[in-house]
């Protein structure tokens, strides 16, 4: 899989990349076949009344979709949470409904009727 991460709006650090690696990674227990990951990170604005809001968004390329998430939270590591916590949903989502199509091939194959 590869993993491409852009930071815009302020610096980044090495435990912040491996940080998102290893959450990009983890996406691999929820579906196989995750062709790539995108993740733009950073602030969308310095100048918030209620501080610093920083933002994650994780494009994934999976066959035949593409999937993008983005969240806010008051903090980068927790912004980053909240999206693979998403993803993971989506992810589930999207397999069942793959496992629904080829359930629906195999009886076909195999002439059942409804």
């Amino acid at each position: 899989m590869n993993i491409n991460i852009q930071v815009k709006g302020m610096d980044t650090t090495d435990a912040i990349k491996q940080y998102v690696d290893d959450k990009a990674n983890d996406l691999l227990t929820y579906f196989d076949n995750i062709q790539g990951v995108d993740v733009i990170l950073g602030m969308d604005s310095h100048h918030h009344n209620k501080g610093k809001i920083y933002f994650a968004e994780f494009n994934l390329q999976v066959p035949g979709k593409n999937i993008n998430i983005k969240k806010e939270a008051v903090d980068l590591y927790k912004a980053i949470d909240k999206v693979k916590d998403h993803l993971k949903v989506e992810l589930e989502k999207l397999k069942g409904k793959m496992r629904e199509i080829d359930k629906e091939e195999l009886r076909d194959m195999k002439g059942y009727q409804e």
